[in-house]
């Protein structure tokens, strides 16, 4: 492939929906491994995942990211195939994972073919999966375990989620906020809503509880984070008639929070809540990532002044959006997450622009030419210890 819009294509033709690759594990690892990588294939379960280093000596910088995809769910909404292998002649790479994440992964790709090109100082890293759109439990998760087993060392860690909002490089993620899931049911005593004696209506207990965790916000934010956020994202009862008081009533809610708060803190809140309420609710509880940031404030400036150098702008730095897998990557090395606008991600006719693509790739080449730097080296080279200690 001779340019970043033609490779992109290339890895968007392989329809590599949650959690399988395609085959286009295969094609990234014959790439890489032409350019002298060493490479292994790393399946966990049902999810397939590549580890891929270029060089012995440290600092390893690490590209993380994700192959897969989530489902073309309407067909009919574009203008080609979702899988798309050949360019269109409009300026633009169309295609499911053209923004989410695949031109990223095209970009760093040319980046790294253009830099081989001369005499390496460390180390260059891949780190991608097939398991970020879905449950990414067999993922980059494991592969974070298998790297802590073998002694694997990551100095510093590039993601390239899509975090640019309205042009390419204006917001970079230092962190992301952690994520609660919670299922409530409320349990009550079906009857005759004539007869407000013989039951228990379980819609009122659940309504209460609800109103009860709206009623006051968490917390105000922090320096680093906007202040944490309950939603309450579905209310059922299942009942389909008028006269007639249900026996069960349950809602779902997310908490996307801060480092005010972990995980089980949070869980132990909607506890409490529960219990001040009525003895009729139950909980069931899922963390999905605790809230993290990058604390080492040179990292960041250095990745910043690197985009400000293509660009001429200075990125915002950020906690927003969902999670991602840079929540795994965060207990081994510094992270950050610079990528493509995430403006059509998971749309119909996801598309980005070819200039945008070549932006993108003229950023990861000089953040890859800011990192790899004598006097950067040895203090990348210092702060790898500390997270083998």
């Amino acid at each position: 492939m001779n340019t970043v819009a033609e490779l992109a294509q290339k890895l968007i033709s392989f329809p590599s929906v949650t959690p399988n690759h395609a085959g286009c594990l295969d094609f990234i690892q014959s790439y890489l491994t032409n350019l002298g990588f060493n490479c292994w294939r790393l399946p966990f379960g049902d999810v397939d995942n590549l580890y891929a280093r270029y060089g012995h000596e440290l600092p390893n910088f690490c590209f993380a990211g994700h192959v897969d995809v989530v489902p073309v769910q309407n067909p009919f909404g574009w203008q080609d195939n979702p899988f798309l292998e050949q360019l269109l002649d409009n300026g633009h790479v169309y295609g499911r994972g053209a923004v989410d994440m695949k031109g990223a992964i095209a970009a760093f790709m040319m980046a790294v073919t253009d830099l081989l090109k001369e005499p390496l100082t460390g180390s260059l890293s891949f780190l991608l999966t097939s398991d970020e759109e879905g449950i990414a439990l067999n993922g980059t998760r494991k592969v974070v375990e298998w790297l802590q087993e073998k002694g694997e060392t990551i100095s510093l860690c590039l993601v390239g989620e899509p975090t640019s909002v309205n042009r390419i490089g204006d917001m970079i993620k230092i962190g992301r906020r952690g994520s609660l899931n919670a299922r409530v049911m409320s349990e009550g005593r079906a009857g005759h809503v004539a007869y407000p004696e013989n039951f228990i209506n379980p819609n009122t207990i659940l309504l209460e509880y609800l109103s009860e965790l709206k009623r006051k916000p968490l917390d105000q934010g922090t320096e680093f984070f906007p202040p944490s956020n309950l939603e309450i994202t579905s209310i059922d009862a299942g009942n389909p008639t008028t006269n007639v008081v249900p026996a069960t009533a349950e809602a779902r809610l997310n908490i996307r929070f801060n480092n005010l708060h972990t995980g089980e803190s949070l869980c132990q809140h909607l506890k409490d809540v529960a219990n001040r309420i009525s003895p009729h609710i139950k909980l069931e509880t899922r963390i999905s990532g605790e809230p993290f940031y990058c604390s080492e404030e040179a990292v960041a400036s250095k990745i910043a002044h690197a985009i400000e150098a293509v660009t001429g702008q200075t990125p915002i730095l950020s906690t927003s959006g969902g999670t991602s897998d840079a929540r795994f990557i965060k207990d081994i090395a510094p992270v950050v997450e610079v990528g493509l606008l995430n403006q059509t991600a998971h749309q119909d006719d996801e598309h980005v622009s070819i200039e945008d693509l070549q932006t993108l790739q003229a950023i990861y080449t000089q953040i890859l030419d800011s990192v790899l730097g004598q006097k950067w080296i040895e203090e990348l080279a210092r702060q790898s210890v500390k997270y083998l200690i």
